[in-house]
């Protein structure tokens, strides 16, 4: 584990170590969190793009035979406030009179063992939420669809800088049409492509590449390599 002595004491190690430690344990949870509230998020019925695992026979409600509940989501981001609690004591505990008295103790019998179990039955249960997640990649496509091409107006603000108009200019051209999308409906591409301002300076072909999931996701495989490859080293 790379365990050294420390090189001064008094009666008792200087607990900023062990406060270290706590919070480090409550970062990491903070972050198995995060992944947890938006797994949470998928699995709302209107969203309904990622789930847990359900198995045959397992019940999500006692009243609503219908609900899928993510209940290890739901447990992960219960565990983690109690991780982040644990640090607050760890903090509490730096402080001791003339670096030399035990109050923190019987603190620390209670949070360091606490902590260090939560977090490794965190992990474990995040292990399994991931082996068994589904994925609904056809909901997702169904809920960019649901935009009616509202969420490629950062890329076609973008295209509209790089062709020489101004970022000012561009955002108001682009705003106008997506606020009438959003109040009257209709489609966002049939609007901007009929647009003379915009015609004078985007080609056809360029609007369609604007309004492309692939020109979206076109660096996503270069963004995912740089990220695995650092974790690999």
């Amino acid at each position: 584990l790379g365990l050294k002595p420390a090189l001064v004491s008094t009666q008792v190690i200087q607990r900023d170590r062990y406060a270290e430690y706590l919070c480090t344990l409550a970062i990491i949870a903070s972050s198995l969190e995060k992944f947890a509230l938006q797994v949470r998020h998928w699995q709302r019925t209107e969203v309904r793009e990622a789930q847990e695992r359900f198995k045959r026979g397992q019940k999500g409600s006692s009243a609503m035979p219908h609900k899928r509940n993510p209940i290890l989501s739901e447990r992960i981001c219960g565990m983690a406030r109690t991780v982040r609690a644990n640090s607050i004591v760890g903090l509490e505990n730096i402080a001791l009179w003339h670096e030399r008295d035990i109050s923190h103790s019987s603190a620390e019998r209670i949070v360091l063992p606490d902590s260090s179990a939560t977090l490794d039955y965190m992990l474990s249960k995040t292990a399994s939420l991931l082996d068994g997640l589904v994925v609904y990649p056809e909901r997702m496509l169904e809920n960019l669809n649901a935009t009616r091409g509202l969420v490629f107006s950062g890329q076609l603000l973008l295209a509209l800088a790089q062709s020489g108009v101004s970022r000012e200019t561009a955002y108001e051209w682009v705003q106008r049409h997506a606020m009438k999308v959003w109040d009257e409906g209709g489609d966002f591409q049939t609007l901007i492509s009929e647009d003379t301002d915009i015609q004078q300076h985007l080609s056809p072909e360029q609007i369609k590449s604007a309004f492309s999931l692939d020109t979206y996701l076109r660096n996503v495989d270069v963004v995912f390599k740089r990220v695995f490859e650092e974790s690999d080293k």
